[in-house]
């Protein structure tokens, strides 16, 4: 009898591609110039990408692509939403009954506070040059920066599979 054996690196492998952005845009602004400069067509996605912290729960708006000529997949991912939880005053008295509205940033990535979105490529292995396509998303004028992550450093790395 044979002794199959499963290797759990295999699973361990990331297959795609992630560029940080940092933009002062909106979403959908953003995925508009992204789409007029690349041969993409990125468009809202209703599955939302749902993460939960110990401050609250939060969903993060998913622009969408699926290359199917190369088999690749386009994401833009926003990382930071802001949640708002209503909190009662300790200190209540006879005539008041004051709630207050406290407003939380939470971060898909929180290891990356100061990125605004993230472009997430996935099953690239050679069909696309991506220093060509950071050079093409540079010319876009209302994005501050643009650069690759190293995949290997991101501690939530699960917030990343949707």
């Amino acid at each position: 009898m044979a002794i199959h054996k499963l290797d759990l690196d295999e699973f361990d492998e990331i297959d795609y591609y992630l560029m940080a952005i940092h933009t002062s845009l909106e979403d959908y602004r953003l995925a508009y110039f992204i789409n007029k400069i690349l041969p993409i067509n990125l468009s809202k996605s209703k599955n939302e990408i749902h993460a939960q912290t110990k401050e609250g729960e939060a969903n993060f708006s998913r622009f969408y692509y699926y290359d199917e000529e190369k088999a690749v997949s386009w994401n833009l991912i926003q990382n930071k939403n802001e949640i708002i939880s209503v909190s009662t005053n300790d200190f209540q008295n006879l005539f008041s009954n004051e709630t207050s509205e406290v407003s939380t940033t939470i971060h898909l990535l929180p290891e990356f506070k100061k990125v605004d979105f993230f472009l997430k490529i996935d099953n690239s292995e050679e069909a696309l040059d991506f220093s060509e396509i950071q050079q093409k998303l540079k010319t876009i004028e209302s994005i501050a920066a643009i650069y690759a992550v190293d995949t290997d450093n991101i501690k939530s790395k699960n917030n990343l599979i949707f």
